[in-house]
């Protein structure tokens, strides 16, 4: 995943201030005490094609780091992640799901809004460092 958002997205602009690309790198960061649980999509020979993990972020659920392999992709295993990720939002009590994807990523934003998710401002902890995110929410 590191290294296709590098391609999609560039390496760091030199002219921007310190602080703020490192607060950037924490808003990416996930905390392993936050994440509820990590789920795998696999193919019927038990390779991995995708990942999703579903995480706390503050009083919300949120979805994180849907990646699946470029071979695999346009096969459902990113939207059978999506509805397990949902489920288990729903057996861990969420009303709704969140999630943030970038301005770059025109597939992901296009699987959000065929899967039912509706477009929100962006949210905290991408606000301050990544205001070209997209947001969606998802009522459980």
């Amino acid at each position: 995943m590191d290294e296709e958002m590098h391609d999609r997205y560039g390496a760091s602009n030199a002219d921007e201030d310190p602080a703020v690309t490192a607060e950037r790198g924490r808003a990416l960061a996930v905390d392993p005490a936050t994440i509820i649980t990590s789920l795998l999509a696999i193919d019927e020979d038990g390779e991995a094609l995708g990942h999703i993990a579903v995480r706390r972020l503050g009083d919300e659920v949120e979805l994180k780091r849907l990646i699946v392999l470029a071979a695999a992709r346009g096969k459902g295993a990113a939207t059978a992640l999506l509805a397990e990720g949902e489920r288990v939002g729903r057996e861990h009590g969420a009303t709704r799901l969140v999630l943030q994807t970038g301005d770059k990523q025109p597939e992901a934003v296009a699987l959000y809004e065929k899967t039912g998710w509706t477009p929100i401002p962006v949210y905290e902890p991408y606000a301050a460092t990544m205001p070209w995110s997209f947001c969606f929410e998802k009522a459980l």
